[in-house]
């Protein structure tokens, strides 16, 4: 039932699940399309929607807000029409929604009536709908000029779309390209910095290794001294070893003394005892021999004492004279080691100062000069990248204006066209009794208009052909822009200079597009006048065939001359598509590195 549709189509308004709806063959009506409109406006998901025999276009009034719908909706990409006996008013009503829906792509309206009115206003939305890319059209008593119209519009839609997916490509190479030149100049630097790292690294492991060079030459040096120290504490222990000595000698002397002088008191005593005693010792006399010879044995053990004392004296006293002289040897030797290991550490010192002073201003400066290359070249690539991008955008937008331009040429030729046909046909009708002599000249001035309108379309395909060589010609350009940019690390020093002749040959060419539009514009003006003489010429046909004659002929006469005219604009064009090559051809041929460089 109708409200059971209606309720069906508020619950899909907040939907966000359903992306395609079929309601062929529910007889929606009014209500059904006033809800149909509310689900356009509020809906986000559907993406396709069929309505066949549905005969929407019975109630203007629904179908009117269901239109005003499919105008606000920016998601739906097919819609199925067929069979809703829409009308040429509905038709214009839909024309106005398709101005201004930026989703649709495919719509069907087969077995309607929507007529001539309606296939011209279909025709003429279609010169601001950029997105509709299929439109059936067939059983709708559509005249096949319109329909091969709108197939050129569906055309040219299709053409506009490819060209913007591939500028959205080119861009988004160049984009990535930028971001790959990014990222390497960042490596660079990252790499740039690793190193200035390891420098540094290595800058302090040669200073901790001086240092710990300078710690061992301080630590020999201490063992030097520590040594001379124990040499002196033996000499001191050898000098006192010495005089202890000479105080034994002494001793043993004194004591050898006191013993000569013992013995010649004992011997001097016995003497005097054997004198007094003589006769009263005799039985003591074996006594004292044996206790002299005991004494004698006893001076011969002194004796050799003291000579043994004197022979380690004699060897201590050349001992200590060694010993004195190894010490005066050493300690002069020390001295000199001393000395030359204070010199080696001044120079040493000195040396990894300056060898530290070298390496920390070689490395500013590396710094530096990296770090001024990496923004220099930064900012060039920026600047180039941003110039060239300007070039392509308006490449791109001169070319859409050339094919807008050509494709509005066409549809005013064909109209004028039409308007000739049906008036030329509406004539013959009302003047068949009367003018059947005078028919075979208005059949002859018709195939003239139409031998025009051949050459005018003609005009159009070769304009159309013009805008595919710009095309042609301006991926050429992408392509040497491409080189160019491959180039550009290789060519950064002369990158100034080249960028100043790029710009005044942009600036020329911009100045040889600009006189091509003008003369474009002239062109129209004159197509404009020249239509405008075909109409007054067509009007004015009622009156007199001989005066229409004389006007056809000025017409040829003008026509030749505009032929004559886009001729000579198309060797111009030739001559300034050639010198704009040329110029890129001498740019990206020129002169290597070292050649620059020398002349600046």
């Amino acid at each position: 039932s109708h409200s059971g549709v209606k309720l069906l189509l508020h619950g899909l308004c907040s939907n966000t699940t359903v992306t395609s709806l079929d309601l062929k063959g529910n007889n929606l009506r009014t209500v059904g399309a006033e809800a149909l409109g509310k689900l356009l406006r509020q809906n986000k998901s559907i993406r396709s929607l069929t309505l066949e025999w549905n005969s929407l276009g019975m109630w203007e009034e629904g179908f009117s807000f269901f239109c005003q719908g499919l105008g606000a909706n920016n998601f739906l990409q097919r819609l199925d029409l067929r069979n809703n006996q829409i009308n040429h008013q509905g038709a214009g009503e839909l024309a106005v929604a398709l101005t201004q829906n930026a989703s649709l792509q495919e719509l069907d309206l087969r077995w309607n009536n929507i007529g001539l009115l309606g296939g011209r206003a279909l025709l003429n939305c279609l010169h601001r709908n950029r997105t509709l890319k299929k439109l059936e059209l067939a059983g709708n008593n559509i005249p096949g000029d319109i329909l091969k119209a709108v197939e050129q519009a569906l055309d040219h839609n299709q053409d506009r779309e490819a060209i913007l997916s591939e500028a959205q490509n080119q861009v988004y190479i160049l984009s990535k390209e930028v971001l790959n030149l990014k990222d390497e100049k960042n490596k660079q630097f990252l790499d740039f910095m690793d190193t200035v790292d390891k420098q540094k690294e290595e800058k302090a492991k040669s200073e901790r290794m001086a240092t710990a060079r300078v710690y061992q030459l301080q630590e020999a040096l201490d063992e030097q001294h520590s040594i001379i120290n124990s040499l002196k504490a033996k000499l001191q222990m050898t000098e006192a070893a010495l005089a202890l000595s000479e105080q034994k000698v002494h001793n043993l002397g004194e004591l050898l003394n006191a013993m000569k002088q013992e013995q010649t008191s004992v011997a001097e005593c016995h003497f005097r005892e054997l004198q007094q005693q003589k006769q009263e010792s005799a039985d003591r006399e074996g006594k004292l021999l044996h206790d002299l010879s005991a004494a004698n044995e006893k001076n011969l053990l002194l004796r050799n004492q003291v000579d043994e004392l004197e022979r380690k004296c004699k060897v201590q006293q050349d001992q200590l004279f060694q010993v004195k002289q190894d010490l005066a040897n050493t300690t002069a030797e020390l001295k000199l080691r001393a000395v030359q290991a204070e010199e080696r550490l001044e120079m040493e010192k000195r040396r990894f100062k300056q060898s530290l002073e070298d390496m920390e201003s070689l490395r500013v400066k590396e710094v530096d000069h990296m770090t001024q290359h990496i923004e220099a070249s930064e900012r060039s690539m920026q600047d180039r990248i941003q110039r060239l991008e300007t070039i392509r955008i308006s490449l791109e937008e001169e070319l859409s204006q050339v094919k807008a331009a050509a494709l509005a040429e066409r549809g005013q030729a064909e109209e004028e066209l039409i308007k000739a046909r049906s008036q030329a046909r509406l004539e013959e009708q009302q003047r068949l009794e009367h003018l059947k002599e005078k028919l075979r000249l208005m059949t002859e001035s018709r195939d003239e208009a139409e031998n025009c309108f051949l050459k005018q379309k003609e005009m159009v395909a070769e304009a159309q052909t013009r805008a595919k060589q710009l095309s042609l010609h301006a991926d050429g350009l992408r392509r040497r822009l491409e080189e160019l940019q491959q180039d550009l690390n290789n060519k950064e020093e002369e990158k100034v200079t080249e960028v100043n002749k790029v710009k005044v040959e942009l600036q020329e060419q911009i100045g040889h597009l600009e006189a091509e539009r003008t003369a474009q514009d002239g062109l129209r003006e004159k197509i404009a006048a020249l239509e405008r003489q075909l109409k007054a010429l067509s009007n004015n046909h009622r009156e007199t065939l001989l005066d229409k004659e004389g006007e056809i002929s000025l017409l040829l006469e003008k026509l030749r001359m505009k032929e004559a005219e886009i001729s000579r604009v198309r060797e111009e064009e030739a001559q300034r598509a050639s010198f704009l090559q040329n110029a890129i051809m001498a740019y990206v041929q020129g002169p290597p590195f070292g050649t620059h460089s020398s002349g600046k």
